[in-house]
């Protein structure tokens, strides 16, 4: 899988809401109502993550969780960054 050009992951991130490119990677931090909230979505997230043998860097700081997203491999962001973002989205919501 080909790593993306700055201007594929630009126009990609147009349509995923709360992400952002930094540090070569996909990020979306996303602040929970309750510690557990972020927990289960962790676990969700996880769940979907392993049945597409693609899995996000996860960071979580008490209610806030931050998914981070890049195809190490490829060393850089690919179309299953984008596509995983977009389920996470899915996943998590409009926070």
């Amino acid at each position: 899988m080909a790593v993306l050009t700055d201007e594929e992951i630009d126009s990609a991130i147009k349509d995923l809401g709360g992400w952002e490119r930094t540090g070569g990677a996909l990020r979306r931090s996303v602040k929970f109502l309750t510690f557990l909230d972020g927990i289960d979505a962790v676990h969700r997230v996880a769940e979907h993550a392993e049945s597409k043998d693609h899995h996000p860097d996860i960071d979580i700081r008490w209610r806030t969780v931050t998914f981070a997203l890049v195809t190490h491999s490829e060393g850089g962001i690919t179309d299953k960054d984008v596509q995983m973002a977009s389920a996470i989205n899915g996943i998590v919501g409009d926070r």
